[in-house]
């Protein structure tokens, strides 16, 4: 996809995010938080509940679509007579069966360099996993299947809606708490002791440097919430693929980011099986060092 499609598809995307909380506040009849008097707290709380969760839960539901836009994936029949996506397909659906969903997921292949999968879309049985040309080139069929076992974990544990549901409360605090102090800050005292507000301008800008400086903080803890999704996907991927597949896999893994550059794509990489974190960038990385992993699924075996 290129990088024009891509910037329409982001504005179109926010376009309807925008027009559906919109309408949604109007519904409710949402009155503006911001008065002559002073902050409507009660006006505030729900509209930082609306405009962080909604953003998150419509991505959420956009998640399946999204990913084949902007990945380019193609999603694999079940009656194809290509062997090797038949098998991936099988494949699927019989670590699926195991884990007990109830609908089998889409499988689908996109054309990329780079050795990974991921798993995403609004519920378990509206459910995509995908993984990239590279993995299937590289990887032998016990590493393939416990990458695929780890995919499938996600969408059994319902890793997709507690990864919304932790964004949209963090998006919801950090709108709240950067306009509540965004106008204590800008608050003033004339000479008589009456209070006043700032002008709008001061205020804005406090508010977004805050929105900035809070959303920084609150990605550190959706990552860590990611970090732990990931451990239990991989424990999820040992019981449905075998722990000595769900090994491999990650060693395999690790072989290969030193020797192909992993293809970042921001709108579903937190979603990836595997990432490559280091320094201080590993408190906002989505994902466990793979070393860490390894060793955490081998201590399980004794």
């Amino acid at each position: 996809m290129t990088w024009f499609k891509r910037i329409g598809l982001f504005l179109a995307v926010n376009a309807l995010v925008i027009f559906t909380i919109s309408m949604v506040l109007n519904i409710l009849g949402v009155k503006p938080y911001l008065t002559a008097q002073g902050l409507d707290y009660g006006s505030l709380m729900i509209f930082c509940l609306i405009w962080g969760m909604g953003g998150a839960f419509i991505s959420l539901l956009l998640s399946r679509v999204m990913a084949k836009w902007t990945m380019g994936v193609k999603v694999i029949p079940a009656n194809t007579r290509d062997p090797e996506l038949h098998d991936l397909v099988q494949m699927v659906h019989e670590l699926s069966r195991s884990a007990r969903l109830p609908v089998m997921p889409e499988v689908g292949i996109y054309e990329s360099p780079e050795v990974n999968a991921f798993a995403t879309g609004p519920s378990k049985s509206r459910s995509l996993v995908a993984v990239s040309s590279g993995l299937l080139q590289r990887m032998k069929r016990e590493e393939i299947k416990g990458v695929l076992g780890h995919e499938v974990a996600h969408i059994a544990n319902g890793d997709m809606v507690t990864m919304t549901l932790i964004q949209g409360v963090v998006n919801a605090f950090v709108m709240f708490l950067a306009r509540v102090i965004a106008y204590a800050l800008t608050m003033t005292r004339s000479q008589d002791g009456e209070e006043r507000q700032g002008t709008p301008m001061t205020y804005y800008l406090v508010q977004f440097a805050l929105e900035i400086v809070f959303m920084i903080l609150g990605s550190m803890v959706v990552a860590w919430f990611s970090r732990y999704r990931e451990y239990r996907a991989d424990a999820g991927g040992a019981r449905l693929a075998g722990r000595g597949n769900m090994i491999l896999a990650l060693e395999g893994l690790k072989k290969t980011f030193g020797g192909v550059e992993q293809v970042a794509e921001p709108s579903v990489q937190a979603l990836k099986i595997s990432s490559r974190p280091g320094g201080l960038m590993r408190f906002f990385s989505t994902h466990p060092p793979l070393e860490e992993r390894i060793e955490r699924l081998k201590r399980a075996v004794g």
